[in-house]
């Protein structure tokens, strides 16, 4: 692997995939086809866009760092299967950005992994297959189970709108800048989003805002719900009042937002 021809800005999470031996798990986690139009977070280099280029219909690609703009912009001139954003994915309207894609595949910044992924289970309805690369341990929380150290608010709400079809670990040999933590691909399905899922996004999040108090205690903190009525809630889907948000199961926390309501 030769060395990239820019230097990794950290601030930015920035980790450019340089080894092309991976691409081809990517294509076959992400399930490739000619037809498809994808989005991509943090093209870096351009590596992992250049390889979905030759292989899908379009592909839309978002880079907040501007000093990769010449590169990307050569590297890719004349090319009809590839558009060109720029600017911040978490303030940039990506549904109107790439309106037509239906698979999210990227080496996405470790800054923006978790809460990129959060918004795009509902701000992209259009997306019916992710396939990410991301720190080890945020790839691990996804689909992390009740009671367990990983489940979190992420793993609720991603457990709520997909199911993982694919995990492979990755090795740090194949970034530059090496990074200090695992990495690994995680791909994932969407599957038909529960009806008040906005209103669940916000009392899971309000239940893990202060995960080493109770629920009850949780959501009264986070303003969501006074203390009577979130244990009136709890009493109602059949759960100890002294239970704390890693106890309940993503069914429960869609059962407890009716109950609040």
């Amino acid at each position: 692997m030769s060395p990239p021809p820019f230097r990794a800005k950290k601030k930015l999470g920035q980790h450019f995939l340089v080894d092309e031996n991976l691409l081809g798990v990517i294509g076959r986690l992400a399930r490739l086809g000619v037809a498809d139009r994808v989005l991509e977070i943090g093209p870096g280099l351009g590596v992992l866009t250049a390889y979905l280029a030759e292989r899908v219909a379009h592909v839309d690609t978002v880079e907040l760092d501007r000093g990769l703009e010449p590169h990307l912009r050569e590297r890719f001139a004349g090319g009809e299967t590839v558009s060109l954003h720029f600017g911040d994915a978490l303030a940039l309207d990506l549904a109107a950005l790439a309106p037509r894609a239906t698979k999210l595949v990227a080496n996405l910044p470790y800054n923006i992994a978790t809460p990129l992924i959060v918004e795009s289970l509902d701000g992209l309805p259009q997306i019916e297959l992710w396939c990410v690369m991301m720190q080890r341990e945020v790839a691990d929380r996804l689909f992390a189970s009740p009671g367990t150290k990983a489940y979190g608010a992420v793993s609720v709400l991603v457990r709520l709108a997909a199911e993982r079809s694919g995990f492979h670990a990755v090795s740090r040999e194949v970034f530059r800048p090496r990074p200090r933590v695992e990495s690994a691909l995680v791909a994932f399905e969407r599957k038909p989003l529960p009806e008040n899922f906005a209103q669940v996004k916000r009392v899971v999040t309000a239940a893990f805002a202060h995960r080493r108090k109770t629920l009850a205690n949780s959501l009264a903190l986070a303003g969501l719900a006074p203390r009577a009525r979130a244990e009136a809630a709890l009493a109602q889907i059949d759960r100890d009042l002294r239970s704390r948000a890693e106890a309940l199961t993503p069914a429960e926390f869609v059962a407890l937002t009716e109950a609040l309501s």
